[in-house]
C-alpha cells in the first residue's frame, strides 16, 4: 500500500512575494486553493495565453521546480492566498493518488509550449508555420531541393495519404516516384501494436503538419526536431536516449507542430493514447519524467524569447551559447566543451538569415576561444561565453536606460 501523501498548506498575505525570478534551486511548486496570484517576468516578451493572474486550481512554479532550473517568473499574492506546496520529490506520489492532476498539468504544459513555440516563430522568423496537412507538401519540396531524399519521400508519401484531393497530388506522386530509388530505409507506416520501432539515420519519424496520436521515448540513438519556415530548416532540439517527444499531438489531438528526423540510427518506444492513460496510473516515474521534459522545454523557450530582445546579433549568439550550457547543465568551470550542433544550426537558433548569420558568426569567431571542430561549435573556455553574454546584456541595459532617459 502506498504511503499517504502529506502535502503542506501555506498562507501568504496580500502583496507578499511567493516566488522571486532568478532565484536558484527551486524545490517546490504551488497549487492555488484560495485567492489570486499575479505572475510577472523581468523580460515580458509575450503575454501569457491564460493571462498573468491565476486563481484556485492553477499551478505556478512548476516549470522551474520540475526542470531544476532557476525561477523564470515572480509570483505575488494580490489577495490573501492559501496554497498547496508540493515538493519535487512528492510529484510521483501525487500522480499515484490523483491521476487527473497529472493529466491537467501535462495538458496545460503542452498547450503552453505550443503557444510559446508559435510566439517564438513569429518573433524570430517573422512567420507562423502552417500546421495542417498541406504543410507536408512544402516540407517535401524543401527536402527534395536539398537532395535529402529520405525526408522528401516520407513527406510526399504522407501528403498523398492525408491530402488525397490536394492541389499538388499529381506533382507529389511524380516526384515521389523519381526519388524512390534514392530514398533508402524509409519507414512510413507502423502498426499501432508495434511499440518498438527502429529508424535509420536521416529517416523521418513524423513530419510537421501530419496528424499524430503517439508520443515517443528514445531507447537508443538521437533524434532532431526541426521546422521548415520561410524555406529554412530551423533546428529546435537534438534529443537523446531517455528523451520524450511528440507528446503535444497525442495530448491535444492536433497536427504535428514540428518534424522528427533520426539524427543517427535510433530505436524508440511508441506510446499511444491507451498506453498513455495506463502510464499515468501505473508508471508515475515515467509521467514525472515527461513533466520534467516539458518543464525543461518551457524554461528554455522563455530564455529563447528573452534572447530575441538582445539587439546586437553578436550578443544574441553569445547568449544562445550560454543558454545551451545552462540547458545541458555544463560545469561552467570546464576548460572546454563541444556543442552538439554546428554553425548553421547556431545561426538558425537566433533567427538570422544564413548569409547574415555567417558574417556575424565570423565576427564572433575572432575570439580565438570559439572554434569549429568537425562542423561542431567548440569553446576552449566556458567562462568566456558567460563573460561575453553578460557584457552584451549589460550593454543592452545601458542602451535601454539611455533611450528611456532621453524621452524625459
Amino acid at each position: 500500500m502506498a504511503n499517504q501523501l502529506q502535502l503542506a498548506f501555506v498562507n501568504f498575505s496580500k502583496n507578499s512575494y511567493i516566488v522571486i525570478e532568478g532565484k536558484q534551486n527551486a524545490d517546490r511548486f504551488f497549487i492555488i486553493q484560495q485567492g489570486k496570484v499575479r505572475i510577472s517576468k523581468e523580460v515580458e516578451v509575450v503575454v501569457e495565453e491564460k493571462g498573468n493572474v491565476l486563481g484556485p486550481g492553477d499551478f505556478f512554479g512548476v516549470v522551474s521546480t520540475m526542470s531544476s532550473h532557476s525561477h523564470i517568473e515572480t509570483a505575488q499574492a494580490i489577495t490573501d492566498v492559501k496554497l498547496i506546496s508540493v515538493q519535487k520529490d512528492q510529484y510521483s506520489q501525487m500522480i499515484q493518488n490523483n491521476a487527473s492532476v497529472a493529466r491537467k498539468l501535462i495538458l496545460e504544459f503542452s498547450k503552453r509550449l505550443r503557444y510559446l513555440d508559435e510566439a517564438l516563430s513569429r518573433i524570430t522568423l517573422k512567420s507562423t508555420a502552417e500546421n495542417d496537412s498541406s504543410q507536408l507538401f512544402k516540407v517535401a519540396e524543401y527536402y527534395a531541393r536539398q537532395s535529402q531524399y529520405n525526408q522528401a519521400y516520407y513527406a510526399y508519401r504522407q501528403y498523398l495519404k492525408y491530402c488525397p484531393r490536394g492541389e499538388n497530388v499529381n506533382t507529389a506522386r511524380d516526384r515521389m516516384m523519381k526519388i524512390a530509388p534514392y530514398a533508402r530505409s524509409v519507414k512510413v507506416d507502423y502498426k499501432t501494436e508495434e511499440l518498438n520501432r527502429s529508424y535509420a539515420q536521416n529517416c523521418m519519424l513524423f513530419s510537421e503538419g501530419e496528424p499524430g496520436d503517439e508520443l515517443f521515448i528514445i531507447q537508443k540513438g538521437s533524434v532532431k526536431i526541426t521546422k521548415i519556415v520561410n524555406n529554412n530548416e530551423v533546428l529546435l532540439a537534438v534529443l537523446k536516449t531517455g528523451d520524450i517527444f511528440g507528446e503535444m499531438a497525442l495530448l491535444e489531438s492536433k497536427p504535428r507542430a514540428a518534424s522528427a528526423v533520426a539524427y543517427e540510427d535510433c530505436s524508440v518506444l511508441a506510446v499511444n493514447q491507451a498506453n498513455f492513460d495506463r502510464m499515468i496510473n501505473t508508471q508515475p516515474q515515467m509521467i514525472a519524467r515527461l513533466t520534467t521534459l516539458l518543464a525543461e522545454r518551457i524554461w528554455f523557450i522563455y530564455k529563447q524569447l528573452a534572447n530575441t530582445l538582445i539587439s546586437d546579433p553578436q550578443g544574441r549568439i553569445w547568449d544562445a551559447l550560454l543558454m545551451q550550457l545552462e540547458k545541458n547543465r555544463v560545469n561552467i568551470t570546464s576548460a572546454s566543451y563541444t556543442f552538439d550542433f554546428g554553425p548553421k544550426e547556431l545561426i538558425n537558433m537566433v533567427g538570422l538569415p544564413q548569409e547574415d548569420g555567417k558574417f556575424i558568426l565570423n565576427k564572433v569567431r575572432e575570439n580565438k576561444k570559439i572554434q569549429v571542430v568537425k562542423d561542431k561549435i567548440h569553446v576552449l573556455d566556458c567562462t568566456e561565453i558567460i563573460k561575453q553574454a553578460e557584457f552584451y546584456k549589460k550593454m543592452q541595459k545601458i542602451e535601454k536606460q539611455r533611450r528611456e532617459s532621453s524621452q524625459w
